[in-house]
């Protein structure tokens, strides 16, 4: 009795443990149309410049889309959003054109393995402070270089950051 109760002790803590989806269980991003509409602001995500996001819920058909990326992260960060995350993916802007990143095709990385330039010059889809993906630190500081802020990991970017309402 005493190792049944220890097992199912042990199963109960790894299933409360923030654990991320390998590559091979995770669905693969979504292609982009004019079809998605914003998570937060109900609008259409392709008429927003600069990057975007979608992020896939376990047991839920289809992904939910931002029109930024630093509403992806909001999402993940604000405590009465769904926590059963299967993925998450944000735009590359190494690959995609800041006016419509959509247009270049599958430009999607993971949003947990990207790097993000915070405090830069560019305004995000709703003219917000963004949080500009990358898929390689050279592409981010690259990038810092010309348009200012500073190239962070997921972890590093602050929730203040991403949640602040300026």
């Amino acid at each position: 009795m005493r190792l049944v109760m220890l097992v199912f002790i042990a199963c109960y803590a790894l299933a409360a443990c923030d654990v991320q989806p390998t590559a091979a269980s995770a669905p693969p991003p979504e292609t982009s149309s004019r079809d998605h509409i914003g998570y937060f602001c109900n609008m259409i995500v392709a008429d927003h410049e600069g990057p975007k996001g979608q992020i896939h819920l376990v047991g839920r058909g289809g992904a939910l889309w931002f029109t930024s990326a630093r509403d992806t992260l909001a999402f993940l960060r604000l405590p009465d959003e769904p926590k059963n995350v299967a993925a998450v993916y944000v735009t590359d802007m190494s690959q995609a054109d800041w006016a419509h990143p959509e247009s270049r095709g599958d430009t999607w990385i993971d949003a947990h393995t990207a790097w993000y330039v915070i405090g830069s010059s560019r305004r995000g889809g709703m003219g917000q402070a963004e949080t500009v993906p990358f898929a390689s630190r050279a592409a981010a500081v690259k990038f810092a270089e010309t348009q200012g802020g500073q190239a962070l990991t997921y972890r590093e970017v602050s929730d203040n950051y991403v949640l602040a309402s300026e």
